[in-house]
């Protein structure tokens, strides 16, 4: 038993070594210095999507990223606090604007 014992923690000792226990580290999904403000983007619903009005979205938000969504597109649910949601319809107007 006691032999078991040591085998075990001579087979995990190296894994716990790789721990990371500080914070230095962010959570999935978040980018440092990077977290999306959608609040202010609201005026943007009704206008034009294309390239310029991303790259304005982008910049007021405060955002890493940017994803387009269109109409009838399905699109992964992960929350990423520093990305950027805009959805369009058929006529290429902007009908959402959201952080995640």
């Amino acid at each position: 038993m006691i032999l078991k014992i040591a085998l075990i923690s001579v087979a995990v000792a190296p894994l716990l070594a790789c721990t990371a226990t500080g914070t230095d580290i962010p959570e999935k999904g978040v980018t440092p210095g990077k977290t999306c403000k959608a609040d202010d983007l609201q005026v943007l619903v009704g206008e034009q999507a294309n390239a310029n009005t991303g790259q304005v979205a982008l910049k007021r938000s405060g955002a890493k990223t940017l994803r387009w969504i269109p109409p009838n597109s399905a699109v992964t649910m992960d929350y990423r606090q520093d990305r950027l949601n805009i959805s369009y319809n058929e006529d290429m107007a902007i009908t959402k604007v959201n952080c995640g």
